[in-house]
């Protein structure tokens, strides 16, 4: 089974835990049985992978992703990285040529493209199996999943099914209508749009080649930000005829915004928090290490981060996004493969950052070239290679780098520093990367 995963947008509507690194499907707050706290990435990843049956899946994200997909899913993980957000189809297209180009999956195969962040039961990955499965006999060129509604909502679009059936063409698609418009699409049988979509990878290939113009995955990459950001409903679904729905009356949530979100954890409160006795209906979610008091609130949501601090009515807090276009667009917290980076303080001309690096991890081998950097070691034990001279480092160390000095830090155990950043121009780009593993071979003491 063909399985990709759209781990794309940024999730504003989550803010200030989601940003442009860390999307929404990487907040690790859904407890697992054994107590552990996985995100929605890891949680619907698992559970395709524990259905019983073969999956091939590939996870679909963008190059600002990549280290937390590998952070939270491991090094193995089949990634599709796109090297810049360009919207649903533009994505599934350069899926679907990796498949067939690089993992060597026939053409003629089926696959389906579900995203990461609903909240289900096994019953929706059976769907799933189906889905292919029709998808395969070709009586229609995509074979969608709608949901059966459980109440009138603006937040999804809809889809209008010829007839009552489990699988049915459709006759059109409603986008995000208001609640009243929604009720009398609802009285007409109508289904939320999950978008989730099966097909022949070979159809999607050639709606890339007619639309972008190019259906080789080389070719995809090589032009992918010129392509127009578009979304597979509107660039394909919408204006294919042979098009099928797949009813799904099974447990399904979206998990995008924070109403929804609050309804499915399974604690009030996250991090440091108290909620007294007059309080109802309140989560509070706190990734600062100052505590959150919450007195006399009801059905409201509190969300801290490095970002910074939402207090929402639950009903409205779908409504935030505006208002978070607004906001300094920085990500002061990002997940890596090898740790994480918290941005503690930003001024004219300095930086203050805390690195948490994971035992036996490295970060990149890189320079800058406009600014200098020094290093505090506050706890742990590494290794650090300056322009290629190996040095051991632990808690109280301080090591400095002039711009232009190459320079990497391996953890022995879990090592924890406060980098300071200094210099007129302190921008991601003012990086220039080398080879780690010949850094490693090459440093002599």
């Amino acid at each position: 089974m063909n399985i990709i995963l759209l781990s794309g947008g940024s999730g504003k509507r989550l803010w200030p835990l989601s940003n442009e690194i860390r999307s929404k499907q990487f907040l690790q707050l859904f407890k697992r049985r054994d107590g552990i706290y996985e995100s929605m990435l890891q949680r619907v990843y698992n559970q395709l992978n524990n259905i019983g049956i073969q999956t091939n899946v590939t996870i679909a994200a963008s190059k600002k992703q990549i280290s937390a997909v590998y952070a939270q899913l491991g090094n193995d993980v089949d990634v599709c990285m796109e090297p810049c957000r360009k919207d649903t189809f533009p994505a599934i297209a350069l899926s679907a040529a990796y498949l067939v180009d690089v993992k060597k999956v026939k053409p003629t195969e089926a696959v389906v493209v579900c995203p990461v962040d609903p909240l289900v039961t096994n019953d929706y990955f059976r769907a799933l199996i189906a889905l292919q499965y029709q998808a395969e006999l070709e009586m229609a060129n995509i074979v969608l999943m709608g949901i059966v509604p459980t109440a009138p909502t603006d937040k999804y679009g809809y889809i209008l099914p010829a007839g009552d059936k489990k699988l049915a063409s459709v006759k059109s698609f409603k986008e995000k209508p208001t609640p009243e418009m929604a009720k009398e699409y609802i009285a007409q049988g109508a289904l939320w749009n999950g978008g989730v979509f099966a097909f022949k990878l070979q159809y999607v290939l050639s709606k890339a080649k007619e639309i972008l113009g190019y259906n080789r995955y080389d070719e995809l990459l090589a032009h992918y930000d010129s392509f127009e950001e578009v979304s597979f409903d509107v660039a394909v679904v919408e204006k294919e005829k042979s098009v099928q729905v797949m009813r799904f009356s099974g447990d399904w949530m979206d998990m995008g915004t924070w109403d929804a979100l609050a309804d499915a954890m399974s604690d009030p409160i996250l991090g440091k928090g108290v909620i007294d006795e007059t309080s109802s209906g309140v989560q509070i979610i706190n990734e600062m290490d100052v505590p959150i008091l919450a007195v006399g609130l009801h059905d409201v949501v509190i969300s801290a981060s490095p970002d910074g601090i939402l207090v929402s009515d639950k009903d409205t807090s779908s409504f935030i996004k505006p208002f978070v276009d607004k906001f300094d667009s920085q990500a002061r917290f990002t997940e890596k493969s090898w740790g994480s980076i918290k941005i503690l303080d930003v001024e004219s001309g300095s930086q203050t950052v805390k690195i948490t690096l994971n035992r036996g991890q490295s970060m990149e081998y890189e320079s800058h070239a406009r600014r200098d950097e020094l290093w505090v070691v506050i706890s742990g034990e590494g290794q650090a290679i300056l322009d290629g001279k190996r040095n051991n480092v632990k808690k109280g160390d301080i090591i400095t780098m002039r711009a232009g000095c190459k320079h990497t830090i391996t953890a022995a155990k879990e090592l924890k520093m406060i980098e300071i950043r200094l210099g007129e121009e302190i921008s991601a780009d003012d990086q220039q990367k080398y080879d780690l593993l010949a850094a490693l071979n090459a440093a002599s003491m």
